[in-house]
């Protein structure tokens, strides 16, 4: 009997992508990077530590991109770094690639309601300001 597609291994061959990382407002190279760094996390540790080239190729973005998605998936209490050392043949001390950790997606949504709130209430005090002045002067601005 012919199938068309072979038979996978749930665990093994696919990783989880919590539903809410597309309700918190990340723009597409934030979910590839976090997509990524969920597919290479240690399922017991919650962490990785791929290289910004290792990503990057994956990925096709430069390791300046990366980098920079990296730091806003920091920002947005997605994922936590710490770096790493690794010591050369010679016993010099060299920097490692970042160690990543998958933080709880609870505290992304929490980051990103609490960002919500604090945005809209700017965005009322700017509004009370504007009729302030239009008060003031008279005219619509």
């Amino acid at each position: 009997m012919y199938t068309k597609y072979p038979k996978r291994n749930a665990i093994k061959d696919y990783f989880p992508l919590p539903n809410e990382i597309f309700s918190l407002n990340l723009s597409y190279g934030e979910i590839a990077v976090y997509a990524y760094l969920l597919r290479c996390e240690d399922r017991k540790t919650y962490q990785c530590h791929p290289s910004y080239k290792t990503i990057g190729k994956a990925l096709k973005m430069s390791r300046n991109t990366v980098s920079k998605y990296v730091r806003q998936l920091v920002e947005k209490e997605l994922i936590s770094t710490a770096p790493t050392d690794v010591f050369t043949s010679r016993g010099e001390k060299r920097n490692g690639n970042l160690l990543y950790t998958i933080l709880p997606i609870e505290q992304a949504k929490k980051y990103f309601y609490d960002w919500q709130t604090e945005r809209n209430r700017q965005i009322i005090a700017e509004e009370k300001q504007r009729k302030r002045l239009e008060k003031l002067t008279g005219q619509a601005l």
